[in-house]
């Protein structure tokens, strides 16, 4: 039966591979490469690199395939997203189908962990309910963008005793800070919604391009900071083409 390992490569810098990755990505026939577009393409390129560095099976082979656009969204959110993932699945179906034998070993290469923030493993969920093609699965973790936030402004994430909580941009602006947490950490905020925030107090911890050559990071009260994190934000997404950006809100006390 077919062998899908679906392996966390880290948030941008190579060296996060752990030695498990390495040698899974050594165990596989194919190296499943997503192409999204030329505006993207450093993130195509870092996964190319790692390959370059690190496999050293000369029966390996990469398989660069376009992921397409997810649409905006006309209504519901939850069904555009629905819609995205049924189209990805399909072209996921058709690799397996095509590149990798029926005892044959395959790898998907995700950003960051494939269970944070991540649809990998619920689309390859679709293709196996899909019932036209058999395959097991190995989920290889990875360093996440949380993790390298931390490390870069080395910071814990927690206060002690006091829970926090991952979320996204979207979810922040409709909920504002969690009342029963000190820290949020937030992830995929295309829209800034940091200023959103009513406590102007809290102290923010922002990072862009987490462990890559290009890494940006700024932090201090949010008041003070939060219209040039916006700036430089957009200098740098102008600059790239595309940002991915993460940060860290916590409440002012102790």
């Amino acid at each position: 039966m077919r062998k899908i390992l679906v392996v966390g490569i880290g948030a941008g810098n190579p060296e996060h591979l752990t030695i498990q990755a390495i040698n899974a990505l050594n165990r596989a026939d194919a190296l499943f490469i997503p192409d999204k577009g030329e505006r993207k393409s450093e993130l195509a390129e870092l996964r190319r690199e790692i390959c370059d560095r690190f496999v050293t099976n000369p029966a390996s082979r990469r398989v660069e395939f376009a992921v397409p656009v997810r649409a905006k969204p006309t209504g519901s959110y939850r069904q555009t997203v629905d819609d995205w993932h049924a189209a990805i699945a399909e072209i996921y179906e058709r690799l397996l189908l095509s590149e990798i034998d029926e005892d044959g070993c395959g790898a998907f290469l995700i950003w960051g962990d494939p269970s944070l923030y991540d649809s990998a493993l619920r689309i390859l969920e679709r293709v196996t309910r899909r019932g036209n093609v058999e395959f097991v699965l190995e989920v290889i973790p990875g360093i996440t963008a949380i993790q390298a936030l931390a490390a870069s402004h080395k910071m814990a994430l927690n206060r002690i005793g006091d829970p926090f909580l991952v979320t996204t941009g979207r979810r922040l602006a409709e909920d504002g800070m969690p009342d029963n947490a000190g820290t949020a950490i937030v992830l995929l905020d295309g829209q800034q919604a940091f200023l959103s925030v009513a406590d102007k107090s809290a102290t923010i911890h922002w990072g862009a391009y987490l462990g890559t050559k290009d890494e940006i990071l700024l932090s201090g009260r949010l008041g003070d900071v939060e219209e040039k994190i916006v700036r430089v934000r957009e200098e740098a997404r102008q600059r790239h083409g595309w940002i991915m950006d993460t940060y860290l809100l916590r409440k002012a006390g102790n």
